[in-house]
């Protein structure tokens, strides 16, 4: 009875370990790669497989998620000979378990130690200032490289970011000085483009200013001819009046003139400025009698047209 007992015992954990070993549970996310005595036969993916045990095992288990590993600080040599530090990070995901298992030893370190290498020569090609301003090109030309050397190994490159690129401090130090000096060149150069429109508007408006003065005499100009224009033809038309009377034996109509210029001369002694005191060597019924002329030639005028309003 003890026997049967102790061999129905290692029966059963036979039969349990025979079970375990059969069944294989594969997490989503993961992949097996499956060894029939030491030879690769199939992949299992993520569920439930039953193996042959003994003669079937599980060779690698390949993580089929997006990875990323830290590219380790290296330093590099520009085209224009500055040493700088180029540390990164590379995403990358197994695509083949099989090939990413059994065409290259230690993948991760392999991945790293080709994106160091491709780092020296991209960066090795650019100059301090490409380098500083052409990240994204570089980025760029190290995945396209580094994707193509690793896709015999069912792997791809997904990105390759370069975090941080520090040049020596001294280079730091002549790169800020250079900037300000930059700067102070755009300071002044915006200050004299400032200064030209400046005086260009200045000018412009000294201009339009003189334009407008210039308009302003042309016109004052026009109306003064305008005027003389008027009075000139005011005085031929009572030159005109006069001469008609004088011929049609009116005496009187000369003594208009006269008085005319009589008064006006009179005008001109009083309002000259350097005249204090008038002397009239005159007699006053030669100017009352030169009045009285145009008093009567007014008459005659006023008489003239009546008579030709009742005709």
């Amino acid at each position: 009875m003890t026997i049967f007992s102790g061999f129905a015992l290692t029966l059963l954990v036979l039969a349990i370990f025979i079970v375990a070993t059969a069944v294989k549970i594969v997490r989503q996310g993961q992949e097996y790669t499956l060894e029939r005595f030491g030879k690769y036969t199939r992949t299992l993916e993520p569920g439930l497989h039953l193996i042959v045990p003994f003669f079937e095992r599980v060779g690698h288990k390949m993580t089929m998620m997006e990875q990323v590993e830290e590219v380790p600080s290296q330093d590099v040599i520009t085209k224009d000979n500055a040493v700088v530090q180029v540390d990164g990070v590379v995403y990358y995901q197994i695509l083949d378990a099989a090939k990413a298992a059994y065409e290259v030893n230690k993948l991760e370190k392999s991945i790293i130690n080709l994106v160091m290498t491709n780092i020296r020569t991209v960066m090795g090609s650019m100059t301090l200032d490409e380098l500083l301003s052409h990240r994204d090109q570089i980025n760029t030309r190290l995945l396209t490289v580094v994707d193509e050397a690793t896709s015999p190994w069912g792997v791809k490159i997904t990105r390759i970011e370069i975090k941080d690129i520090a040049p020596p401090r001294d280079l730091v130090d002549s790169m800020a000085k250079q900037m300000k000096a930059e700067r102070e060149k755009r300071a002044t150069v915006l200050n004299a483009e400032a200064e030209r429109e400046s005086n260009i508007l200045i000018a412009e408006g000294m201009r339009q200013a003189e334009v407008l003065r210039a308009e302003g005499r042309r016109e004052a100009a026009f109306r003064d001819a305008e005027a003389r224009e008027r009075q000139a033809e005011a005085e031929a038309l009572a030159t005109k009046v006069v001469s008609k009377a004088i011929s049609q034996g009116d005496s009187q109509a000369l003594n208009y003139f006269i008085a005319q210029n009589y008064v006006e001369s009179l005008k001109e002694m009083a309002l000259s400025p350097n005249q204090k005191t008038v002397y009239l060597p005159l007699e006053a019924s030669g100017i009352i009698s030169s009045i009285g002329g145009i008093a009567e030639l007014a008459k005659n005028a006023l008489h003239q047209d009546g008579d030709n309003s009742k005709r």
